[in-house]
Formats: C-alpha cells, sequence, structure tokens
C-alpha cells in the first residue's frame, strides 16, 4: 500500500464486501466506514475497478501476513520442517483462524473471487495473488516430504478452499482446530508417503 490511508480505505472496503457484498461497495460507503471525509476513497482509488484492486492487494497481505506468522513461528520456515505433524498443526491453526478470526477476510476475498470472474483487469491481479499462495502450498508439502509437491501443493490448496467454503458461506459445520490437525496429518502423510 502506498500510504497508511490507503490502507484505511482498503481495510474499509474488505469490511464493506464482507458486512454488505459487491453492491454495497461504494466510494461513498468506503469514506462512511472508515471515518474520512467525503471524496477520501476517490482520492486513493478514483474508479470502482481501482478500488476492487486495492481491496485485493491489501486482502492478499493481510492473508500473507497470517499465513507467513503462522509458518515462521518458531523460527523454523517451512522448508526447514520436515516433521509431519508441525505442517499439520500450521496448516490447521491458519485454516481455523480464517474460517474464525478472519472470517471478514475470507468472505470478502471470496466476494472478489467472484468479481474477479467478471473482471479481466481484477482477474490478473487475483491470478497473481493466487500463484503466490499456490507457491507457499508446494514449499509446504516439499517439506513433508512429497516426491509430486506441485500436484499436491495444488490438491492441498484446492481442499483448504473447499474446506473455507464450507465452513464460511457454505452449509457445513465450522471445524474444531483438533478436527482440522488431524485432516492435515492425514493429507500430508499420504501426500509424502510416510
Amino acid at each position: 500500500m502506498s500510504s497508511q490511508r490507503a490502507v484505511v480505505v482498503a481495510d474499509a472496503a474488505i469490511a464493506i464486501l464482507a458486512e454488505r457484498g459487491m453492491r454495497g461497495l461504494t466510494h461513498r460507503a468506503v469514506d462512511e466506514a472508515a471515518g474520512l471525509p467525503p471524496g477520501s476513497t476517490s482520492n486513493h482509488a478514483r474508479t470502482r475497478a481501482a478500488l476492487l484492486e486495492l481491496a485485493l492487494v491489501r486482502l492478499t497481505q493481510r492473508e500473507e501476513t497470517v499465513f507467513t506468522a503462522a509458518m515462521t513461528s518458531g523460527g523454523r520456515t517451512p522448508e526447514s520442517a520436515g516433521e509431519v505433524t508441525r505442517l499439520a498443526d500450521l496448516l490447521a491453526r491458519t485454516t481455523h483462524a480464517a474460517i474464525t478470526v478472519h472470517r471478514e477476510t475470507t468472505i470478502a476475498r471470496y466476494e472478489l473471487a467472484l468479481e474477479a470472474s467478471r473482471r479481466p483487469e481484477l482477474r490478473t491481479t487475483y491470478d497473481e495473488m493466487g500463484r503466490r499462495f499456490r507457491e507457499q502450498a508446494v514449499a509446504v508439502l516439499a517439506a513433508a516430504g512429497s516426491p509430486d509437491p506441485v500436484r499436491h501443493g495444488r490438491q492441498m490448496v484446492a481442499y483448504v478452499e473447499g474446506l473455507l467454503f464450507d465452513a464460511v458461506v457454505g452449509a457445513g459445520d465450522v471445524p474444531t482446530l483438533e478436527e482440522l490437525d488431524a485432516a492435515f496429518r492425514e493429507l500430508l502423510r499420504i501426500a509424502s508417503g510416510r
């Protein structure tokens, strides 16, 4: 983000997307939600497309911060952690946080994903952000000892997305941290052949 005010605008846009959906996202609504003078949002994002991109970039920063903090907790990165149990715990905690503590961010991401399917200019940004998360999944699977971390990483992303969607906007229950940990341990063991 180019400035602290841009972060405030983007965070307000994310909150509106989660609370009111795409139809509720207007420059005026963002100004009001952020407690800014009228016209402030337009200074950072002149068009609706620019506002959506600003929100998407900020949303990705928020998700990356959560993921990176979890993956580097204890001073060990995925590349140096070969333990399936530890990786499962990290994946479970980040997934559980996306469902509970960071639910707003997850819902806003789904709103932006649908919008990106209709707007080529947003699709480009969305695809780039997604590529970065898939690369992280490949690193996790490589650390778990997967003989095909690219394929298994793709499968892990699909699995996590399914869990998130089912728990946040689907008809499913919110899995406990323990249930997620057991599921990820099982998947990582299968992927690593252990």
